[in-house]
């Protein structure tokens, strides 16, 4: 059960949780919340029941800047199946066909691989979390609705084969935003003549952040026993964190004054453009900017102090 509003408290940060198999992103996010006892949290790139893996979590001020990890390079680990399609791209649809499936070597493989590297055209898979005049498209999947789906150009920065057998393949991708993982694997799949989909997938970074920084909800619900607010808060990164490779501007404190009325300021040796993380004299970090094409900078997201 939910704590009572009048019971939460403030909590600001980042918490990156090594999300389960077999549950979804908003029951993870709700556990979360309830064990830090948060009166606002947030979840950034959802992963699906299947998936596990890096869930980045946004407690308080941090949910201001959650669309920069929306935004952000992801990296996965998947295995895929081949010789079925399945409804879904994944081991939970149905069977859609089964064909025979063509001599699987390395040479193969990373021959397929390098037509999917770079920037490629993705049609979303009618089981993605697109909104369809409000409605996401995997609810209208669910009701045997299909609905069109215009292509997207996304990115595959990187593709690592890990391991391969008869009728499998394991690989590591890493992908712009906006990349499913299923689909890659489906359109391997077609690609081969063979079909495939997603039996594993797991999320082992988002942004700048690294596998060994996540979490388990077992580690965290062990912590929230020992009732230490403290430690539990231990494991939360920094509201900016995930924009820590932005440039950063030390202000000073009437430069800081107009950019919380709303105005944009000239800031010595700033950069040309682009965002930038802005900050107290002290290091104290106080929200980002961008840079407008007269020189000043202009507040976009401001943290409340």
């Amino acid at each position: 059960m939910n704590k009572p509003r009048s019971n939460r408290r403030a909590v600001n940060g980042i918490l990156l949780l090594d999300k389960p198999e077999g549950m979804s992103s908003n029951a993870a996010l709700q556990i979360v919340k309830r064990l830090f006892e948060a009166n606002k949290a947030g979840h950034t790139g959802s992963l699906d029941p299947l998936a596990s893996g890096m869930l980045p979590i946004c407690f308080g001020e941090a949910t201001k800047f959650s669309q920069f990890l929306l935004e952000a390079d992801k990296y996965y680990r998947v295995t895929a199946k081949l010789g079925i399609k399945t409804t879904t791209g994944d081991r939970e649809g149905e069977v859609v066909c089964q064909r025979s499936i063509p001599t699987i070597t390395a040479d193969l493989l990373h021959s397929l691989f390098n037509q999917f590297a770079g920037s490629i055209e993705q049609v979303p898979s009618m089981f993605s979390a697109i909104k369809h005049n409000g409605q996401p498209l995997y609810k209208l999947a669910r009701q045997g609705i299909e609905i069109p789906r215009e292509s997207r150009q996304v990115t595959i920065h990187e593709l690592i084969l890990l391991e391969a057998g008869s009728d499998y393949f394991s690989f590591e991708v890493r992908a712009s935003k906006g990349t499913y993982i299923r689909t890659l694997v489906e359109d391997m799949g077609e690609t081969l003549g063979c079909g495939a989909h997603v039996t594993q997938l797991r999320r082992l970074s988002a942004g700048p952040y690294q596998p060994e920084q996540m979490q388990t909800l077992s580690h965290l619900e062990q912590l929230q026993q020992t009732q230490s607010k403290e430690l539990l808060d231990s494991y939360l990164l920094p509201v900016d964190s995930s924009i820590a490779t932005w440039p950063l501007l030390p202000l000073s404190e009437a430069a800081i004054y107009y950019l919380k009325q709303g105005q944009p300021v000239i800031i010595p040796h700033a950069p040309t453009d682009g965002w930038v993380r802005l900050s107290h004299k002290n290091g104290a970090f106080i929200g980002v900017g961008e840079i407008l094409k007269d020189g000043r900078v202009a507040p976009r997201r401001l943290v409340q102090n």
